[in-house]
């Protein structure tokens, strides 16, 4: 099957399994992989299709068929022009929150900008009046599992979306689809199977549930691992309260609100990075909460397809990065309760503190201060009741592999699009509101990114709050990925490394600060019982740091053999 034959059976197939009754297609060449996708699934009674020879006259007509039913109602175009014809329709359904879903396909991006018959400029067309709209990647050869989760999920979301089941808010979606040629099937049509099957059982492959959702089906599901992402902190304790109850461990980033919660796993990334031990205990669902971001071990096991995953959101917009979950509701229900499934619990307690204990090992025989060692050592000597604010890069997954999770302490972090700018600000602001003892941990390059946030004027107000630094002289978290590998050498320094050479403090004192260097954990503790607003650098070595990250990662693995 071509890659856009392939792609257009997956989307009509997704699009019957989330409820569309009713689709609308014009004319036209670019579409016709959809259109005889529509064709076959009208011809076997899974849809009606309704033909239009323009645009227009099929918008409206998608338009009366959503309004009037309720449901989505998907309406096909080709290519350029045909799709400006959309936007009177596409208007209207946004201001009367109509599920009107436009399907435009399109020249693959190497055509676009070229002057080629019949392209136009279609992402962003209809601009602020669709809740939600993607440009589908160009179907590929070779890639069939990943682009059918891919594929499947972006209908799912688009009739979420497009229905307002979680949002309230129903109105019209858009889906780009550009395609290559050839455009036309060398085979007889049928419906979708082997590496581009569906759910079983004809289940749409995201659907909402109300709230509990879920949570509530504890008994399906004992050997669940329950994965908090950045969220609310209102969220995540809800998790962490659901999990207790059920017996279920957390895997919780530190600004997931279910830090340190009783099931907390210490060092979840590490030990999940540990392919025998998982593959022995791996988890029948996992039950995502909010939004993780920092592990390659968490997203290889979302993205596993023998995992069920259900998603648990703050908000609409919810994350799925591996393209993999089975249901999403908004909010969970914190009084949802199960049986006890203790030797579950007991056997990752029982992991993570093996491999807590062989982590801290490692950490003690270094000659040197490590911003990994620091990462630990400033969670453990945090007062009851203190914020910690984490910048991104190196400081929040530190803390997420090797800090003992703390629940009396508030930690935030930028974790929206992981940038390092603003940190400083956003520290102070955090700072300003908590009130009581404030501190932030990040990186160099994140603190000199935002340095004008030290500065206040006459008659601000500046918290209590220690900023500590490990200094590495540079972009030191590159020297744990792929660039950092030795065949990159040549260019590592000035491309990744980008050593800036200052003295941090005296870049602090001269900004007004009280600034100091510490070489050790007894001089950690001690600079931070002095209090605020002070910053506090600890300078360390690049490849030391991607050495040791190489050790944990050993030393996890023995500790699980």
């Amino acid at each position: 099957m071509n890659p856009s034959t392939a792609m257009a059976r997956v989307l009509v197939d997704e699009l019957v399994r989330g409820g569309v009754t009713d689709a609308v297609l014009a004319p036209g060449s670019r579409s016709a992989p959809v259109a005889l996708a529509l064709a076959a699934a009208g011809r076997t009674g899974r849809l009606r299709l309704h033909v239009r020879i323009d645009e227009r006259t099929a918008s409206f007509l998608a338009l009366g068929l959503a309004k009037a039913s309720g449901r989505p109602v998907p309406v096909l175009t080709t290519s350029g022009t045909a799709t400006a014809h959309l936007h009177a329709a596409v208007l209207e359904a946004d201001a009367s929150g109509v599920p009107l879903v436009a399907l435009t396909a399109d020249r693959p991006p190497e055509l676009r900008a070229t002057g080629a018959n019949q392209t136009v400029e279609q992402v962003g067309v209809y601009g602020g009046a669709v809740r939600w709209a993607a440009d589908v990647g160009v179907p590929e050869a070779g890639r069939e599992a990943a682009q059918n989760r891919y594929w499947r999920s972006l209908v799912a979301r688009a009739l979420i979306v497009a229905r307002g089941a979680l949002s309230s808010d129903p109105g019209p979606v858009h889906l780009n689809l550009p395609f290559r040629d050839p455009l036309l099937p060398e085979e007889e049509p049928g419906e979708p199977a082997g590496p581009w099957a569906g759910r079983p059982g004809g289940e749409p492959w995201t659907r909402p549930v109300s709230a509990p959702g879920p949570a509530a089906r504890v008994a399906e599901w004992p050997r669940t691992l329950v994965v908090a992402g950045d969220a609310p902190a209102g969220l995540g304790a809800a998790a962490a309260r659901v999990a207790e109850r059920c017996g279920w461990p957390v895997v919780a980033e530190p600004s997931s609100g279910a830090w340190g919660a009783p099931g907390g796993i210490r060092s979840g990334a590490l030990l999940l990075g540990v392919a025998p031990w998982v593959a022995a205990h791996r988890p029948d669902r996992v039950l995502v909460v909010g939004r993780p971001t920092l592990s390659r071990p968490v997203s290889a096991l979302l993205a596993d397809p023998g995992v069920r995953v259900d998603t648990v959101a703050a908000a609409p917009r919810w994350a799925d990065a591996a393209r993999g979950a089975a249901t999403v509701s908004l909010g969970m229900d914190a009084d949802a309760s199960g049986a006890l499934a203790e030797h579950w619990l007991s056997a990752w307690r029982g992991a993570a503190a093996a491999v807590g204990t062989a982590v801290d090992a490692v950490l003690a025989e270094a000659p040197e201060p490590t911003a990994a060692g620091v990462a630990r050592d400033v969670v453990a000597a945090l007062p009851a009741g203190s914020l910690l604010v984490l910048g991104s890069s190196t400081p929040v997954r530190d803390v997420d592999r090797l800090a003992v999770p703390r629940a009396d302490v508030t930690v935030l972090a930028n974790r929206g699009v992981a940038g390092i700018d603003g940190t400083v600000s956003t520290s102070l602001g955090a700072a300003l509101v908590h009130g009581g003892p404030a501190f932030a941990l990040m990186g160099d390059l994140t603190f000199l990114h935002d340095l004008q946030g030290l500065l206040t004027g006459d008659g601000e107000a500046r918290p209590d709050l220690t900023v500590v630094v490990p200094d590495n002289d540079g972009g030191g978290i590159f020297a744990q990925l792929e660039p950092g590998r030795e065949r990159y050498a040549r260019d590592y320094r000035r491309l990744f490394g980008t050593p800036h050479g200052r003295d941090l403090v005296a870049v602090a004192t001269a900004l007004g600060w009280a600034a100091s260097a510490v070489t050790g954990a007894g001089d950690l503790r001690a600079a931070l019982a002095l209090g605020g607003p002070r910053v506090v650098v600890v300078r360390t070595d690049q490849r030391a740091e991607a050495e040791l990250a190489g050790r944990l990662r050993d030393a996890a693995a023995r500790a699980l053999s």
